[in-house]
């Protein structure tokens, strides 16, 4: 390739320049989650298929693809959601479909880092090319593997003097540290642009200018939406989680979340606070009155007066949400640009809104956002550390998990037979920087049970063999039943404090485990207090306090129709009574078979209106059955019947 920027025009014509010039061995990396050209990759993809003389490895992480649904009656509702969500012509990706075949061709390899949750459990190809990373470790790896080219999704304006500009947009993460190494080293690396209409433009750290690229793609025939993110609903369980967490941010501080309805819950309740603070005070006073929070945690009550800074690798809906309540509004300056943000990230994915919200960006909202790259949002140590940190003040690095252990480690990405869920990402990186900055705090989220094959199980266990985050970096944890202090403590003390927040049919059982392993004193005691850490109990407080009220399934707004709201909490509840024991639904089909009437609508969307056969009959029931199960529970979002 000639160091002149090409142009071109096709899809097809920039993959026969990439062809001509990359040789027979082709090492391709492209960002991770909305930043992937589809059509690029999928035209590459599909010609080196057909020629095998030709070897391609992909490394890229987070593989967006649209849901399909596991169950006949998940393909019924999905089909057209996803049709109307997506579009009926998404370019899925074609080496994504292949390996879900297990029929990726002998010369191509996909090395990813992290997951769509739970999509690559069943792939032993994706189990087996899965490459194990902190986010901020990553570029290095990329830099290693002696990566050819980069190809990348961007944005592109013309502004007032005329003038052609380019953005990174949503993933200025690995690709600024990337060419960074490649420039250092004096290798030669093709970055590749494909031009995407749609995709917000954000300045800053994020523009490029034209020569940073080898080529600018513009094909006319490109997928004009973009992956937006589902809005789906948060339960009881969570909203609990999130209230609780709320309590630990402390004004003029700093924020760091994910995604996922843990995160939701937070934001809403942290809205909460700040919006209507005396109905929060009223709910605090009556759940907190049930538990009793380490005496070393200080927990906050009041609105926002200088409010929040937030630094997450990941900007998602709630960042925006934060800021439009008012409470993402504390600045920090950047030592170099001397310019003032309220947000750094690396990369940002979610809905639709929350692109059209930084599409509409301006003044102050635009200049105070700057996606950066990853090695500033996730470190300290690249960049100027002491002004990172004097920014950082007050941290709170919220995370979730899906085990705890009793001594205070956490797994949240691998099963304990190696398989994969999701990745580490930058959750290693956030939970070891709270421990660097003074004030600052690590928070590891979790349910404390899930159901599985039929059996309740606890989420605090006591060991697991393939820990995310070891246990020398324990901090706060929260479930529903409370927030458990470790940092600094013993190991009998960690015990004590998980056993406060554990569900209480696991509870004994755990400490017997630490008994027999001489970690816990033989004749301890469960507090009274903590003995009725049970469902019911928990639904009985939160009725008590009318918490159901405040809280609604869908906190942010909902991509699905009235009707398809409801058959998503419905479809949820008919899981979830499946995943206990079939017999669960025998009161679910004899509720139905009488009330099908009532759901006409609901049973039309789901094409069960007029069934065709035995099995259509059965699901026309038990779906009428969860339906009205879910129309009582609309009322109150804790019920005794929660499991």
């Amino acid at each position: 390739m000639e160091n002149a920027v090409h142009h071109f025009h096709s899809f097809e014509a920039a993959a026969d320049h990439l062809l001509s010039h990359l040789g027979n061995e082709i090492r391709l990396a492209t960002p991770l989650g909305l930043g992937k050209p589809n059509q690029l990759l999928n035209t590459l993809y599909s010609r080196i298929k057909e020629l095998p003389e030709k070897r391609l490895h992909i490394y890229t992480a987070l593989s967006l693809d649209p849901p399909s649904g596991a169950s006949d009656l998940e393909q019924r509702f999905l089909q057209p959601f996803v049709e109307r969500h997506f579009g009926l012509d998404y370019p899925r990706f074609l080496y994504l479909q292949d390996i879900k075949k297990n029929q990726l061709p002998e010369n191509v390899r996909v090395h990813e880092f992290y997951f769509q949750a739970g999509q690559a459990l069943k792939s032993s190809l994706s189990q087996q090319d899965y490459v194990s990373l902190n986010y901020t470790h990553v570029a290095a790896y990329i830099f290693s593997q002696k990566i050819d080219v980069i190809l990348q999704m961007v944005a592109k304006k013309t502004d007032a003097q005329g003038n052609i500009r380019y953005s990174l947009s949503c993933n200025p993460d690995l690709t600024l540290d990337v060419a960074d190494l490649y420039k250092k080293s004096g290798r030669a690396l093709h970055i590749i642009a494909v031009v995407h209409p749609g995709l917000p433009f954000v300045g800053e750290d994020a523009e490029v200018s034209e020569n940073f690229f080898s080529a600018v793609i513009e094909d006319p025939s490109i997928y004009k939406k973009l992956f937006a993110l589902p809005r789906t609903p948060v339960d009881a369980t969570d909203f609990m989680i999130g209230f609780l967490a709320s309590h630990l941010l402390e004004d003029d501080g700093t924020l760091q979340i994910g995604i996922g309805s843990l995160s939701d819950a937070l934001v809403y309740s942290a809205r909460l606070r700040h919006q209507q603070n005396t109905t929060f005070l009223q709910l605090s006073e009556q759940i907190l009155s049930h538990r009793r929070p380490a005496t070393e945690l200080e927990l906050f009550k009041s609105p926002f007066q200088v409010g929040l800074y937030g630094t997450s690798e990941m900007v998602m809906d709630g960042f925006m949400h934060l800021r439009r309540a008012g409470i993402l509004k504390r600045e920090v300056q950047e030592p170099l640009s001397k310019k003032k943000r309220y947000l750094h990230g690396a990369f940002f994915l979610g809905s639709e809104e929350l692109y059209q919200w930084l599409r509409e960006l301006s003044d102050e909202d635009y200049a105070g956002l700057n996606m950066t790259r990853v090695s500033i949002v996730n470190d300290l140590y690249d960049y100027n550390e002491l002004a990172l940190r004097r920014q950082r003040r007050k941290a709170r690095f919220f995370n979730t998990c899906m085990n705890v252990t009793l001594l205070g480690g956490a797994a949240s990405d691998t099963l304990e037979n190696g398989s994969v869920v999701s990745g580490v990402g930058g959750q290693y990186n956030f939970v070891a920087m709270a421990h660097e900055l003074e004030g600052a705090l690590s928070v590891l989220m979790l349910r404390s049970t899930r159901w599985h094959k039929g059996q309740r199980r606890s989420n605090i266990v006591w060991g697991h063999d393939q820990l995310t985050i070891p246990r020398h970096l324990r901090d706060v944890v929260i479930t529903e039943y409370g927030i458990a202090f470790l940092r600094g403590k013993t190991d009998e003390d960690v015990i004590r404090e998980l056993l406060n927040i554990t569900d209480s049919e696991f509870q004994e059982d755990l400490k017997q485990q630490a008994q027999k392993a001489g970690k816990l004193h033989k004749d301890y005691q469960i507090p009274e207090w903590a003995r009725h850490n049970t469902p019911a109990a928990l639904a009985q407080q939160c009725k008590s306090a009318g918490f159901d009220r405040h809280f609604p399934a869908f906190p942010f707004g909902s991509d699905f129709t009235m009707h398809e709201e409801r058959l998503v909490l419905a479809l949820s509840h008919l899981n979830e009574e499946r995943n206990i024991s079939l017999w669960r639904l025998l009161p679910l089909f004899r509720q139905g078979w009488r009330r099908s009437k009532m759901f006409r609508d609901s049973l039309e969307r789901m094409r069960l209106l007029r069934p065709k056969s035995p099995q259509e009959w059965l699901y026309r029931a038990l779906v009428s059955g969860a339906l009205h199960r879910t129309e009582r529970r609309l009322t109150s979002s804790f019920s005794e019947e929660q499991h």
